[in-house]
C-alpha cells in the first residue's frame, strides 16, 4: 500500500502552537501529528508515504530524514509554492510507482478508521475515489445518494450548493480528511497545477462514480485548533 499525508499547510488554526514549528511537528499525546499519522498507515500496511511540504519546509525534511519506520518516507517539496490539496496529490503523483490504490489522508486528523477495510472496499468497488465520510457538525458537507455515491456538495452558511446531476434525494455527510484514489485518476487533472481537490471531486463526479465510505463508529478528531488539539489529547491519554 501507498500513501499520501498532506503536511504542507501553514496551520493557522493551530496558532501561536504552530509560530516556530509546522503543524505535523505539534505533540498530541507525546507524539506529534506526523509520528501519530505515519504508525497510522504503517498499521494498516502502509510500505511507501509520501510527504509534502512548505511551511517550515527544511525543519520537515530534517525531521522526516531522522524518523525511524518501516516504510518509506519520500518527501514531496512544495517549498517554493503551497500548490493545495489537489496540486499537492498531482505533484506528488509521480512518486506513487506501484499502480495500487493510494491512501491520501490530512496529517491533522486524528482517528482509528479501518484503513485496511476501507481499502478493501474501495478494491472491490472499483471506483476512482472512496472518500471517507461522517454524520458530524459542518458548514460544508457532501450530498450522496441512497447509494452512497458522490452528487454535490453544500455550504450550510452561505446555501450554495453543486450538484453533479440531476438527482436531489440526497443526504449530507462530512468529508473527514482521508480518501484513497486509484491511480487512474492522475489521467483526468487538469493542466493547472494549483487546484482543490474536492472542486476536482465534484466535476469528475459527473462522469466517474465516487463513493463514500461512512465510519461513524471510529473516533475522528480534526486537530486543526489548540482546542481540539486538547481535546484529542484527552481522549487519546485515556486509550
Amino acid at each position: 500500500m501507498e500513501a499520501m499525508l498532506f503536511a504542507a499547510g501553514l496551520g493557522s488554526r493551530l496558532r501561536p502552537l504552530t509560530n516556530d514549528r509546522p503543524k505535523a511537528l505539534v505533540k498530541v499525546a507525546g507524539r506529534t501529528l506526523l509520528e501519530h499519522n505515519i504508525a497510522a498507515l504503517e498499521n494498516a500496511g502502509a510500505t511507501h508515504i509520501v510527504i509534502n511540504v512548505h511551511h517550515f519546509a527544511d525543519m520537515m525534511k530534517q525531521t522526516i530524514s531522522n524518523i525511524n519506520c518501516k516504510a518509506k518516507l519520500t518527501i514531496s517539496d512544495e517549498s517554493e509554492m503551497l500548490l493545495d490539496t489537489g496540486g499537492g496529490i498531482k505533484h506528488a503523483s509521480q512518486y506513487f510507482t506501484s499502480n495500487k490504490p493510494i491512501v491520501v489522508a490530512n496529517v491533522d486528523i486524528l482517528s482509528n478508521i479501518n484503513l485496511q477495510k476501507m481499502y478493501a472496499q474501495h478494491t472491490e468497488n472499483k471506483t476512482i475515489a472512496t472518500l471517507a465520510v461522517r454524520n458530524r457538525n459542518s458548514s460544508r458537507m457532501l450530498l450522496f445518494n441512497s447509494n452512497n455515491e458522490l452528487k454535490g456538495w453544500q455550504n450550510n452558511k452561505t446555501g450554495e450548493v453543486k450538484y453533479t446531476s440531476n438527482d436531489r434525494d440526497l443526504k449530507q455527510l462530512a468529508f473527514s480528511g482521508i480518501h484513497i484514489i486509484s491511480p487512474e485518476i492522475f489521467n483526468y487533472f487538469p493542466t493547472e497545477n494549483i487546484f482543490s481537490i474536492i472542486d476536482f471531486y465534484l466535476k469528475l463526479a459527473q462522469t466517474e462514480r465516487i463513493v463514500g465510505y461512512q465510519h461513524q463508529q471510529d473516533y475522528w478528531f480534526d486537530a486543526g485548533s489548540p482546542a481540539k488539539i486538547e481535546e484529542a489529547e484527552k481522549f487519546l491519554l485515556t486509550l
